[in-house]
């Protein structure tokens, strides 16, 4: 089966001599994006926040939309009848919008990203009622309604949904299960992989592109099946997902073995990865787009990204409801251009979290926003000139890559 995805294109410009980082332009039928760069996730039709608008204004150039989400609320049919996502949320450049596999796994697991992640489940209620061949059947969050995800249905509904990326739906399996269960979903999810494959060539009409996930756990035997399955299959684009291990350390040596396996001329997403030191990592294997709530998810807890050589303590933001902050004039970086720093002060925006004043978590949000535009592009000008390395050594600290620093979505 071909797919020939005639109205979007990747080009690798430049691959960096010392590593495989590379500068790309992915072209779409709403714009050209720059690689690498990150995708804001808007996850349910909208960023918290921010307008499109503002997002614009700061730089972005690609956001995401959670299918699972926007299935159970309002509804593909709804969207589609607005006439898809970009007129619907009224944001003209490029989308991706994801299957919705991971919502339903994590959310089944116990919490919308503990157990693929990693982290405690606590005593929240599972939602996954029966993972079958034909697909999932879960409860819903919102009204505790039964409803069944399979790969055509995933591909049905991104396809009423418009977005110019779609994603094929898979299982995700969770960190603590053993390698027999993670070899099982490997191959379920491939053959959920094909029939997405089959159910998208029967409507292809050039306006959306899909991308096929590699799964397989930490185990590199499996991420190899994973690796050739995809490039067999004629997917636009690669993405890099599942559980990436227990800690930083660990996630870096999967990337490593996986990103030499793909087909180089695909772009490569890395799914729910945005920290600063995990970007530069995995920029350095050749990923060429990451996504993560990380940068608004910290605004709306008082936190503001700044490069670390700005700080004093070497962490890569400020946590702007502390006390030390109450007399501060400065912006939150002299540097940075957004509104929130032209405008506001430390002191100002302390006040305004202690408060509970919204505008807070919108100025927080929108200097986020700009900080990871501005980091994107400092990491595409120094792949041209060829000092990646000496670049991110200005944006994190050495000292802030732990083992339990994660930055997971």
């Amino acid at each position: 089966m071909k797919l020939t995805y005639s109205n979007f294109q990747f080009d690798i410009i430049k691959t960096c001599p010392a590593s495989r980082a590379r500068l790309g332009l992915l072209c779409t039928p709403h714009g050209t994006v720059s690689t690498p760069n990150f995708i804001f996730c808007a996850t349910k039709a909208a960023i918290k926040n921010a307008s499109p608008r503002q997002m614009q204004e700061n730089g972005t150039q690609f956001m995401l939309a959670n299918t699972y989400h926007l299935m159970l609320n309002p509804g593909g049919e709804l969207i589609e009848r607005m006439g898809g996502l970009h007129q619907f949320m009224g944001w003209n450049g490029p989308l991706l919008t994801d299957s919705g596999g991971y919502q339903v796994f994590s959310l089944g697991y116990g919490s919308v990203s503990s157990e693929i992640k990693r982290k405690n489940m606590g005593n929240r209620e599972k939602t996954v009622r029966q993972i079958s061949e034909e697909g999932v059947t879960f409860k819903s969050y919102i009204d505790g309604s039964i409803h069944t995800l399979t790969p055509e249905k995933s591909m049905q509904i991104q396809r009423q949904l418009g977005a110019d990326f779609v994603v094929v739906f898979d299982e995700c399996t969770p960190y603590n299960v053993d390698k027999s269960y993670t070899e099982k979903s490997l191959h379920l999810s491939h053959r959920w992989g094909e029939r997405c494959v089959r159910e998208f060539s029967r409507h292809d009409n050039g306006k959306q592109a899909m991308y096929g996930v590699i799964q397989g756990g930490v185990y590199k035997d499996l991420r190899k099946i994973a690796a050739e399955f995809v490039n067999a299959q004629p997917f636009f684009g690669h993405a890099v997902g599942g559980s990436l291990g227990a800690e930083k350390e660990q996630m870096y040596e999967v990337v490593a073995h996986t990103l030499p396996l793909l087909d180089a001329s695909r772009p490569v997403h890395l799914l729910g990865i945005g920290g600063v030191g995990d970007i530069f990592e995995a920029v350095q294997h050749g990923v060429d787009t990451f996504d993560c709530v990380h940068p608004t998810r910290l605004a709306r807890h008082g936190g503001a990204l700044i490069p670390a050589a700005k700080t004093e303590t070497n962490r890569e933001h400020l946590v702007l409801s502390n006390q030390k902050y109450r007399y501060d004039e400065r912006p939150i970086d002299e540097t940075c251009l957004c509104e929130t720093c032209k405008t506001y002060s430390r002191a100002y925006l302390r006040y305004l979290l202690s408060a509970n004043e919204m505008l807070a978590t919108q100025a927080l949000t929108i200097h986020n926003v700009s900080y990871m535009n501005r980091l994107m592009a400092a990491i595409r000008l120094a792949i041209a000139e060829d000092r990646l390395k000496a670049e991110k050594e200005f944006w994190i600290s050495s000292e802030r890559i732990s083992k339990k620093d994660l930055s997971f979505a």
